[in-house]
């Protein structure tokens, strides 16, 4: 037999596809509780979206309001650029949009949402 032929062999063996399929199962279930994306009620310090970043993507809370803090210095100076786009104040808008954006625990929807059905309400 050639080598060809019995890799293909040892691979239809049970025990050699296993180690593939637990690596697949690990990784779907990784991506399966990932929890959802909302700003939490308790343990916030402003309007809870650091948490809720730091949550969603499993990334330490101090962390992500480090990063908001040097994206407002940063925007601040009127140095940062991206490219030819300046990142003006970029950490205040930011924080702000994902307040607006981001649900809080309890609810299917975000701020903005409830602005939006409430406008379309009054006029229908």
């Amino acid at each position: 037999m050639n080598s060809n032929t019995e890799d293909l062999r040892h691979a239809s063996e049970p025990g050699a596809s296993a180690d593939t399929d637990a690596d697949s199962d690990s990784d779907s279930t990784t991506t399966k509780h990932r929890p959802p994306l909302r700003r939490p009620v308790k343990g916030r310090m402003v309007a809870g979206v650091s948490v809720a970043l730091g949550r969603h993507f499993n990334i330490d809370v101090t962390i992500v309001r480090i990063v908001f803090v040097v994206l407002t210095i940063v925007g601040f100076t009127g140095l940062a650029y991206l490219g030819s786009l300046p990142l003006y104040l970029g950490g205040i808008p930011l924080y702000l949009a994902c307040w607006l954006l981001i649900p809080e625990e309890g609810s299917d929807r975000s701020i903005i949402s409830n602005m939006v059905r409430s406008r379309q309400d009054k006029t229908s």
